[in-house]
């Protein structure tokens, strides 16, 4: 919540006891210590169930976690019990505006100010926030009412906090504004675990690591129960690629809030670290505790196909995503939605509906298309669909270059399917050129230059050399390259007996070599006078 004046608050309670028990509740609150929280503002409530203040407040505790709907019932409930409280009013405002109403909750906040004169910081501050924390922002008032809150407050680090908020978000590309009003803070506290988190936290949008962890592990050090600082240190190492720590400052905030919607930004992180099989219980464990959307079930899904350890996981994605599918609203749905369930079938060896849903993915955006084109075209190889694999990979050459192993593809779709030899020795050659010590790239291009040539003036024997002198000694009869190396020295020992270069010397290198990997070979035998 971040703009609590936790000690002008006894001004705004009745009893100096329970005004110190609503600061403990709100500082949970600011900690992200909901559910302490939650008991701590239930207590004070049915002490003073017309106390207005307390259930603002407790509308703040369930806004700060996403409970919109729960923290509108309790600002409604502040005017009811309470048209005395400034900050009724201001909780009044705050549900009109973030239901749409711009003018109704202008004129709530009007009259909050109205009751104060413009004289109370604390109520400036939430109007403040209201504007700042809204998905429908107005920064420009709400950097004047803090103006003024400061003016009357200097020395209240909610004020510089929220300013520098207002000022991140009016420059996002220039955080210097922002820092100076977050130095405020420190100025005024400095082991300030909100002010050294706002900091580190602006170090960690330009990306500088180092002092951002630096900055998060201080405020730990400072406040051990700050839930805050570890969280955000978690989304650092997220975006560092270092899942474990980020996982261990997930535990760590659990301790602190362990609450349904942490364990699911826990899940939500575990899957972003790619920690498949572990996300699947979490999120398991955030469905038996009542929460469930299709933002659970797409990762739980997604989890359930990439985890390698669950002979079903495919099949029940499978089941997840036509689940899926019947919830999502149809503006949310992603590519990687039939991606993924492509994928599930490409796992289960169901190659036709594995090619259906990926081109559903393909077909919701052209550079989606580009990128799923290989992978489509591989699974009509595969089918030996061969002119629906020559169209996913020219779709893809036409935006980017091929890779070796796609240009190889292409060229022998070429060969196999419509037996154009001259588009398959195209794609042979430019797999050649980016990549010349492919062996296979080499006898491939021999074959296609030997169909347009039919070897009348023998123009793979470049090719067929080539293959010879790539593949080395030691790995001439592996699995790999026994075939392709026998083709090509039986070539090259035809060639030296049959062409016009006939050279017996040659011809007996080369088939001497078919002998040696393939003992077996008749042609070998007969021309080598073996028995």
């Amino acid at each position: 919540m971040n703009t609590k004046n936790l000690v002008a608050l006894a001004l705004l309670v009745s009893s100096t006891s329970f005004g110190q028990t609503l600061k403990e509740a709100i500082q949970k609150t600011d900690n992200e210590r909901f559910a302490d929280a939650d008991t701590d503002f239930r207590k004070l409530i049915a002490a003073e169930p017309a106390n207005g203040c307390y259930q603002f407040y407790f509308g703040e505790n369930f806004y700060e976690r996403g409970e919109l709907d729960s923290a509108k019932v309790h600002w409604t409930q502040a005017l009811k019990v309470d048209q005395a409280a400034p900050l009724s009013y201001v909780g009044a405002g705050k549900t009109l505006w973030i239901n749409g109403d711009a003018a109704g909750a202008k004129t709530q906040f009007a009259k909050a100010t109205s009751m104060t004169k413009n004289k109370n910081a604390e109520v400036l501050r939430a109007i403040a926030e209201t504007y700042i924390t809204s998905e429908t922002k107005n920064l420009d008032e709400a950097i004047t009412l803090l103006e003024l809150a400061i003016k009357l407050d200097p020395r209240n680090e909610d004020g510089h906090l929220l300013m520098g908020d207002a000022l991140y978000l009016k420059t996002p590309t220039d955080g210097s504004p922002a820092i100076k009003s977050y130095n405020k803070v420190l100025e005024i506290n400095p082991k300030s675990p909100r002010g050294i988190v706002r900091t580190a936290k602006l170090y960690q949008r330009a990306k500088n690591f180092e002092l951002a962890d630096q900055k998060y592990k201080e405020a730990q050090a400072i406040d051990p129960t700050y839930a805050p600082a570890y969280r955000e240190n978690a989304e650092l190492y997220m975006m560092f690629k270092q899942s474990e720590k980020a996982i261990a400052n997930w535990k760590k905030y659990l301790e602190l809030n362990n609450s349904t919607e942490a364990r699911f930004r826990y899940a939500t992180a575990m899957f972003v670290g790619k920690q498949y099989c572990d996300a699947i219980t979490e999120f398991e464990n955030v469905e038996k505790a009542g929460l469930t959307n299709f933002y659970l079930e797409r990762m739980k899904a997604y989890s359930l196909i990439e985890c390698t350890t669950l002979a079903d996981g495919p099949t029940k994605g499978i089941e997840l995503l036509n689940h899926y599918f019947t919830i999502v609203p149809s503006d949310k749905i992603l590519y990687t939605d039939y991606k993924y369930k492509g994928t599930a079938y490409s796992k289960l060896g169901q190659d036709s509906l594995a090619i259906l849903e990926l081109e559903k993915a393909s077909a919701l955006d052209s550079k989606v298309a580009v990128d799923l084109a290989p992978e489509i075209a591989k699974l009509y190889m595969k089918a030996k669909k061969y002119d629906k694999a020559i169209e996913y990979y020219t779709l893809k050459e036409k935006s980017i270059a091929l890779t070796p192993g796609e240009y190889l593809d292409l060229g022998k779709a070429y060969f196999v399917g419509p037996k154009n030899y001259a588009l398959a020795d195209s794609a042979f050659a430019k797999l050649n050129a980016v990549s010349s010590t492919y062996a296979a790239g080499f006898f491939w291009r021999a074959r296609s230059t030997y169909q347009l040539d039919n070897n009348k003036t023998y123009a793979a024997k470049p090719y067929y050399e080539k293959v010879v002198e790539l593949v080395k000694v030691e790995d001439r009869a592996s699995n790999s390259y026994k075939a392709i190396f026998v083709e090509a020295a039986k070539y090259l020992g035809d060639y030296y007996v049959t062409s016009p270069a006939k050279d017996p010397v040659k011809a007996k290198e080369y088939w001497t070599m078919v002998n040696t990997v393939d003992p077996t070979d008749k042609q070998a035998k007969d021309y080598l006078g073996i028995k």
